[in-house]
């Protein structure tokens, strides 16, 4: 079995030591404070208990067993082959626990950190085995939020990165690469424009934030739980993007202060060539079908659930 070091033994810690355990990994938790990692066997044990209740998993008692609490730091690591951290959120904290685990752990080890805005480069600079060093980002909670931000410091190998990626893959979750350091990563910079532009428009007395959760929730949301905004786009506009960019740049750009130059080449060319080709009005259809079949799947699965 692989072994992996789950370091920082709370909310996130447990819930990344579901994934692995799940995903037939052996797990060591280890936590600075005394007798966190044993009080989270209990608990992660329940969340294994939970997916199997729903159907995600087969064995949570098998999976419950491959995760043991750790005597110390130097025995978490012990044979790893992976390294999760999960503890402070500060530059400082990072620095002094990653100054330990590239010290004791093993040398073919990737070290990777939960952190939620700290750029690898901020902790990692002085490292011996900074190559082998990455942000690996989730979304609260992992073990149900399967999306995991990579982003290498400018000395991360691209082999520290396809290993990582494929290692998640394995155990279920949904890697994306981040090409280069930013603050923040992706998902919490697209999260703090809407999230500001949320208590802007409460702020302003357009709307009151129960009605505002609404449009995500019964809006947004619904389509975006399985399309990404350029997926979405592509399907309203009968050119796809390009005709999407073209009807509804200057609008868009409007409403959301932007420079109207992003919706226009080269900024639209540059996301086109990465994209792809543009879909026939057939794939379109195609899509369209699709995409409704889903969010009648999705409507019929909220609809049989209780609101709280």
């Amino acid at each position: 079995m692989p072994h992996i070091a789950m370091v920082g033994a709370g909310l996130i810690g447990r819930s990344w030591a579901i994934v692995f355990s799940s995903g037939g990994w052996d797990v060591a938790l280890h936590d600075a404070a005394p007798g966190a990692a044993e009080a989270a066997l209990g608990l992660v044990a329940e969340g294994l208990q939970q997916l199997a209740a729903q159907g995600l998993i087969t064995d949570a008692k098998g999976a419950a067993a491959r995760v043991r609490a750790a005597a110390n730091l130097a025995d978490a690591l012990d044979g790893v082959s992976y390294v999760q951290e999960s503890v402070a959120e500060t530059v400082e904290a990072k620095c002094a626990i990653f100054a330990e685990l590239d010290r004791l752990a093993p040398p073919e080890a990737i070290l990777a950190s939960s952190t939620s805005t700290i750029v690898a480069s901020s902790f990692t600079e002085g490292l011996k085995g900074r190559h082998r060093c990455l942000v690996a980002h989730p979304v609260n909670p992992p073990h149900l939020v399967p999306l995991v931000e990579l982003v290498g410091a400018p000395w991360t190998t691209p082999e520290t990165i396809e290993k990582a990626k494929a290692i998640y893959q394995q155990v279920g979750q949904v890697p994306i690469a981040v090409k280069r350091e930013i603050e923040g990563f992706i998902l919490n910079r697209l999260q703090a424009v809407l999230l500001s532009e949320a208590f802007r428009l409460v702020e302003d007395g357009y709307v009151t934030p129960q009605d505002l959760d609404k449009t995500l929730k019964d809006g947004l949301g619904l389509r975006w739980s399985f399309m990404g905004p350029f997926a979405t786009i592509e399907l309203n506009a009968p050119g796809g993007i390009p005709d999407y960019c073209q009807r509804y740049g200057d609008s868009l750009s409007r409403l959301s202060k932007a420079d109207a130059n992003i919706y226009r080449s080269p900024a639209r060319d540059l996301i086109l060539s990465e994209w792809g080709t543009t879909p026939t009005p057939a794939e379109i259809a195609t899509k369209m079908a699709w995409r409704d079949r889903r969010l009648a799947a999705l409507k019929a699965h909220k609809r049989g659930q209780a609101e709280k």
